[in-house]
């Protein structure tokens, strides 16, 4: 699967989702964009988009959209490395369309 991680997604995530294509918005050279010309450029090249913007849903229009979206609740390293594991899972679980939003339980 081809992912792009946001801006605020921690990018040594990428090393915890081996078999998959990742990006950067950084690498990509998107990091300028607003978020509705992000996810309409993601939608272009990507298959997934994950994301730490908690309000993405409520600044934009997602219905119709191919992209499977995840919105992770931190940009904060260390508490999304205690969760590889169940983001992993979920990126697995991605269908095209899908709108996830994960929540930490410790």
């Amino acid at each position: 699967m081809k992912i792009l991680f946001d801006h605020g997604t921690p990018a040594p995530l990428r090393r915890q989702l081996a078999g998959h294509e990742i990006s950067t918005a950084y690498e990509m050279g998107w990091a300028k964009l607003s978020n509705g010309d992000l996810l309409a450029a993601a939608e272009k090249s990507f298959d997934a988009f994950i994301t730490t913007d908690q309000n993405l849903r409520y600044q934009q229009n997602l219905t119709g959209r191919r992209l499977a979206i995840l919105v992770l609740p931190t940009t904060s390293w260390p508490e999304i490395q205690k969760h590889t594991r169940e983001i992993s899972d979920a990126v697995s679980a991605l269908k095209p369309g899908d709108f996830i939003e994960l929540s930490f339980l410790d």
